[in-house]
């Protein structure tokens, strides 16, 4: 049999527990009159025969047939009042959890009126706090039998709850508001959010002290995102790449050097975005020469859709070809470019 214990206590800061049971295995032995001492930003919840009996709070409590009634007067008075009994002790901590961070793992989709193509998808982080509100519920319902249950336990849960009811809020805000005037809103949001998510944090015995938005904005690769969604057509995505190409090499340190290496030889940045901006202008050329004839001159580089007018085939054709090798094509991210002089080899067979 286990030592009887006269007096329990947890002297820890608790500083990443939320919940530690006593003894950690097994079941403590103690006596009618054994003490129970619960330090300042603790709980105890006092089990018996797997029942919760009370919640104890901060100080020195001692163990009577009070806090243990099914214990008989007989039994009492066979062991002169000091009747050894089996309980479980879980001490609670009762302090703020602050500076939780919580992000988006994926970019959240929301309209964006009277802008651009109508949506948008929206990336942030922040941070959030939260407390236990009901020590006995918390534990019944998510700690169970466990001998020690840590912030890292429950974190993940507790973003995703955050995070759909962000994105309720998003989603509701969108329909007034586009993301411009959206990012100008962020206290309001937070509010909210702290709002609705509060009824599912009390659902689990706790509560929901803070929720900050640091920072929201687009993502940073939502052409590729939202055409990954089948979202974009290959013409409006070839206009937003063109758009992230001319943010990159405006942040190049090397002033677009390296890009343009990287894309190879005889496929520089300045044509890649010439031909992309006229695409998005929906304007002729003034670079090019018109034929006397009047038929569309080759540009240096196209995309596997232009290529395709060019021959008088369909895109699947060209995108065929490239994928057996007989058209040279270079891929820059998920998109083709074909050079004038690789379309005129393919041709020449």
């Amino acid at each position: 049999m286990a030592r009887i214990f006269d007096v329990v206590e947890y002297p820890s800061e608790m500083a990443d527990e939320l919940v530690h049971r006593f003894p950690e295995t097994g079941v403590a032995d103690l006596r009618l009159g054994s003490q129970v001492i619960v330090r300042e930003s603790q709980a105890a919840v006092f089990f018996r025969d797997g029942r919760a009996l009370d919640v104890l709070g901060p100080g020195r409590h001692t163990i009577t047939t009070a806090n243990v009634p099914i214990l008989t007067k007989m039994l009492g008075k066979l062991f002169g009042d000091r009747t050894p009994f089996t309980a479980e002790i879980y001490f609670v901590s009762m302090r703020e959890f602050a500076d939780r961070k919580w992000g988006t793992p994926q970019p959240i989709i929301v309209r964006n009126p009277g802008v651009g193509l109508g949506v948008a998808l929206l990336q942030g982080f922040g941070t959030y706090s939260f407390q236990v509100r009901d020590p006995q519920q918390f534990v019944t319902q998510i700690v169970g039998q466990l001998h020690a249950y840590r912030t890292a336990d429950i974190e993940t849960r507790l973003r995703m709850m955050l995070l759909s009811k962000l994105q309720d809020v998003l989603g509701e805000t969108t329909s007034k508001s586009n993301v411009l005037e959206l990012i100008g809103l962020t206290e309001e949001l937070s509010a909210a959010v702290r709002a609705k998510a509060q009824d599912d944090f009390l659902a689990i015995g706790l509560a929901l002290k803070s929720f900050y938005i640091g920072n929201l904005k687009p993502s940073d690769k939502s052409a590729e995102e939202l055409r990954s969604m089948g979202m974009l057509d290959m013409q409006t995505y070839t206009q937003l790449q063109a758009a992230d190409a001319m943010r990159d090499a405006a942040q190049n340190p090397s002033g677009g050097a390296g890009l343009t290496a990287g894309i190879g030889a005889g496929m520089g940045i300045g044509n890649v975005l010439s031909g992309s901006l006229q695409n998005m202008q929906n304007q002729p050329s003034q670079t090019q020469p018109t034929p006397a004839q009047g038929v569309s001159v080759m540009p240096d580089v196209m995309t596997p859709a232009e290529a395709a007018s060019f021959v008088k085939v369909s895109e699947e054709d060209i995108m065929a070809a490239i994928t057996a090798g007989d058209l040279k094509a270079r891929k820059i991210g998920t998109a083709y470019r074909i050079s004038k002089a690789a379309l005129e080899d393919f041709l020449k067979g």
